[in-house]
């Protein structure tokens, strides 16, 4: 069984800064707006050694002019399904009004236990003032501040009764390799997720922009286990003018930094742009692996060389870290989805590979002593060993006389001959000369 509390309610309530209370992170974008939530995001939260998800959703509403409202109540209805329990957020200075009505009506047709949480109760003065949600029917009302976290510890008392002590998903996930989809807004990177899970995980829409949160989710299927993590679009720094846009991006870049394998996506019809290195460079100076995704190849008009050709420029644009795979898929069409995780599992692979020792001198030796450095103010340099070195992304050392004389242009041969020998494809190498 898993240990699920979803946060449910009206638009800015503070789900959201609840959410990110009870998970004792930052990771919801938390603004005086409604409507800044739009997908579930996911969360880990511990109480007295219980480990338990959190779902933040976006605000319930019917009939508003929000092109999202649809989509979000969707989102919100999903949550409600997959939450062991449920706690319904209203705000005590507005009581009750009728989005909670509507809200209340749909908790109403479920049989999990709700826990109403009357949030803002920042002050004394404000204690008691949240006895009118009792006449919800929807169970024990709970005080609460999510700003100051006063009233959470009661409350997370009660929701924890209902929970399982150990929670199997939770420890699962902790070691499941992160896979990251990153790109320029609008490139198709919910659509893949949501293609790959076969359900509408993430909100899909043609407007720039509408994946705010870095949202997880678990695949587990056809012999894959991990964790793919949606992202919002990254734009150039002078083009992003919200407050909510910046945290997006900045969560985006973050979540490269955490994540093992990014599937970087590209739109085919407009080609490799600034922004798409820009994002390609955050990937690569991480030490992260990579795979290429041209996305809506469909769109595009071709025949039986365009593809080479396409990949040939691609290449020549990455240079001169261009030994990746490149995959030309269709997320609408579900073409070759399939083969872009094949791809980044290989990549995965490689990231986490380590050579022995003995081999790796068997053959760089030789092939250094076949090639050596060139001399350097008349004195030569001898590379006497070299050893993988114990870091998460691959690095090698290189120990010489001199390492201060070797040219960076040796520096690329050496890279080039460990890419052709050992397959780490995919994957940026780190290369460090030291003094024997």
């Amino acid at each position: 069984m898993s240990n699920i509390v979803a946060i449910v309610g009206r638009p800015n309530v503070g789900k959201s800064t609840l959410f990110n209370r009870l998970t004792e992170s930052r990771n919801a974008i938390v603004k005086e707006v409604s409507g800044v939530t739009r997908d579930r995001l996911y969360g880990k939260g511990d109480w007295n050694g219980i480990q338990f998800s959190v779902i933040d959703t976006g605000g319930y509403i019917k009939g508003s002019d929000d092109i999202f409202e649809a989509e979000i109540r969707k989102q919100v209805e999903i949550a409600v399904q997959e939450a062991t329990v449920i706690v319904f957020m209203v705000d005590v200075m507005a009581g009750i009004i009728d989005l909670d009505e509507t809200v209340a009506s749909l908790l109403r047709k479920t049989k999990k236990p709700i826990y109403i949480v009357a949030n803002k109760v920042d002050n004394t003065d404000r204690v008691g003032l949240s006895s009118e949600f009792y006449q919800f029917g929807l169970g024990d009302v709970f005080d609460v501040s999510a700003t100051n976290g006063s009233g959470t510890g009661e409350l997370l008392d009660e929701i924890v009764k209902h929970f399982d002590k150990e929670d199997d998903s939770a420890n699962e996930k902790e070691d499941l390799p992160r896979i990251a989809i990153v790109g320029r807004p609008n490139v198709g990177k919910s659509s893949l997720v949501n293609a790959l899970t076969g359900e509408d995980r993430n909100i899909v829409t043609n407007i720039s922009g509408t994946t705010r949160d870095a949202i997880n989710t678990r695949y587990k299927a056809f012999g894959f286990d991990f964790l793919l993590i949606d992202t919002a679009g990254i734009r150039k720094k002078a083009k992003v003018t919200e407050d909510i846009e910046y945290y997006s991006v900045l969560r985006s870049v973050r979540t490269i930094e955490n994540s093992d394998v990014c599937i970087f996506m590209i739109d085919a019809e407009e080609g490799l742009q600034k922004q798409d290195l820009h994002i390609f460079y955050i990937i690569e100076k991480n030490s992260k692996g990579v795979v290429v995704l041209i996305n809506k190849w469909d769109l595009v008009e071709k025949d039986q060389n365009t593809m080479m050709k396409y990949e040939e420029n691609i290449r020549k644009q990455l240079a001169p870290f261009n030994d990746v795979p490149i995959i030309f898929t269709s997320t609408i069409n579900k073409q070759r989805i399939h083969k872009a995780l094949e791809a980044t599992m290989l990549v995965h692979e490689n990231r986490t590979k380590k050579i022995p020792t003995s081999k790796l001198n068997e053959l760089m030796l030789e092939i250094i002593q076949a090639t050596p450095p060139p001399a350097m103010k008349g004195k030569y340099i001898r590379i006497k060993y070299v050893q993988q070195l114990p870091t998460h992304a691959p690095a090698f050392a290189f120990f010489c006389n001199l390492p201060q004389y070797i040219p960076d242009s040796y520096k690329r041969f050496l890279e080039n001959r460990l890419r052709e020998n050992f397959d780490f494809c995919g994957v940026p190498i780190k290369i460090f000369f030291r003094k024997k």
